[in-house]
């Protein structure tokens, strides 16, 4: 029962489980074909919760959630009426990092085969495992980030592909491959620096240390602290949610797109997203709502 790398319970950590699942939201699971022992998918209205359930094991990454995290985002990407969606992990912990068994089953039975062929499949190993965060970065729609507990090694890989991160107090994060005698390598050498400033980058990534959520609210890796992260998370998705999602998509379609383009590029770009989704029966909608002085009913159309 030893834990991933050697993470032992705090007894100063509280079971985050949401309170607000229990006493004022009811949540159904997802009406889509997705069946998963260590992931699950609940839905409420237009937002969907992506839980890490393996609360026992402080939501370690095995191989099956690597497998299955792709397909779940792909769900809830495809999914017509979710407009956002929440990342976040069952019991005590956001995730304590990849399970340690899965880092011993690197090599497998590869024993008699020569040093070029173990090498091949350690890499189609690695891409395999960056393809889960990337999955993550490729949803449609904005992703939350609700870490609560240890966010530790390859949960920094998967908060950084998402689009927007709250904590809880608790809260404790850890580039920890450096630990290990590794470089992290499914995400956050790539994506860390488009979050934080380049010298916190290497501060983590150098010394493998745990810094605090108060800590990573000073250098930008999250957007805010609260004392019930998931309720917090879901408030800021129904905020998002009320919104076009034609818009929404959008923004994050042309921010997307904007990054590796000069500003010039980023405009024509732009001009030509506006050109094609501008006279929307969403935007008819917004100009009809303000006359009326009513909330907006979007539809995505």
């Amino acid at each position: 029962n030893t834990l991933p790398f050697a993470i032992q319970p705090a007894s100063s950590l509280a079971n985050l489980t949401p309170r607000w699942v229990g006493a004022t939201a009811v949540l159904y699971h997802a009406a889509m074909d997705f069946s998963s022992d260590v992931i699950t998918i609940d839905k409420q209205g237009h937002i969907a919760t992506v839980w890490l359930d393996r609360p026992d094991k402080l939501n370690a990454l095995n191989l099956p959630m690597w497998d299955d995290l792709p397909r779940a985002m792909e769900e809830v990407g495809n999914d017509p009426e979710t407009r956002v969606v929440i990342i976040a992990g069952k019991g005590r912990a956001f995730t304590a990092g990849i399970d340690i068994q899965a880092l011993a089953a690197v090599g497998t039975g590869q024993e008699g085969n020569s040093e070029v062929a173990q090498r091949q499949a350690l890499y189609r190993l690695i891409k395999r495992l960056q393809h889960t965060m990337t999955s993550i970065a490729d949803c449609p729609k904005p992703v939350i980030a609700a870490v609560h507990g240890y966010c530790i090694g390859a949960g920094v890989d998967l908060i950084t592909a998402c689009d927007i991160r709250l904590a809880s107090p608790d809260a404790t994060f850890s580039v920890r491959e450096t630990k290990l005698g590794m470089v992290a390598d499914v995400g956050t050498m790539q994506r860390l620096p488009k979050v934080v400033a380049p010298g916190h980058v290497a501060e983590l990534a150098f010394t493998g240390k745990d810094i605090s959520a108060e800590r990573a609210k000073e250098i930008d890796l999250v957007n805010d602290i609260y004392e019930d992260v998931h309720r917090a998370a879901h408030d800021l998705a129904e905020e998002i949610a009320a919104n076009s999602p034609l818009a929404v998509q959008g923004a994050k379609a042309v921010l997307k797109a904007g990054e590796n383009r000069s500003i010039e590029e980023a405009l024509d770009y732009m001009a030509v997203w506006n050109a094609a989704f501008l006279q929307s029966n969403d935007l008819q909608e917004a100009m009809m709502a303000n006359l009326k002085k009513r909330p907006p009913e979007f539809k995505g159309e």
